[in-house]
């Protein structure tokens, strides 16, 4: 007799199991398609084995989602269920909306592209290109 295996599962089962997919098939091909991140490394095999304390990170809809996972479970269980399989670690949509703003210069509504001189200006003020 073997000792109790160790608690792990396959990566797109528990995707699948959490909710985050409406099928398996989904998830598996968003593996194989190395859209998910395990701790920061790309994985591109939907078999991979993931354990308590792992963090996700993949596309879901428009969204990038973060989950650090909490536990496992034997089954696709209700939303409830599924919610305490992990913490969501996703920044909030307002927080990154207005990460979004901050990247990009304002300008007055139809004084249409910058022009170079215009750009340049902006970049040294910015100091992106220090001279």
């Amino acid at each position: 007799m073997s000792g109790p295996a160790a608690p792990n599962q396959r990566i797109d089962i528990w995707l699948w199991y959490a909710r985050f997919f409406k099928t398996r098939t989904l998830s598996s091909k968003t593996c194989r398609a190395g859209k998910v991140r395990l701790n920061g490394q790309k994985i591109t095999k939907a078999k991979t084995p993931i354990i308590v304390g792992d963090i996700l990170t993949f596309p879901q809809a428009k969204n990038i989602r973060i989950a650090k996972i909490l536990a496992f479970n034997h089954r696709r269980g209700p939303a409830p269920e599924a919610q305490a399989l992990y913490e969501d670690m996703t920044p909030p949509a307002a927080e990154i909306r207005k990460m979004e703003k901050s990247r990009v210069a304002l300008r007055d509504r139809g004084t249409g592209r910058p022009t170079k001189n215009q750009r340049r200006a902006t970049d040294r003020l910015k100091n992106i290109f220090p001279d």
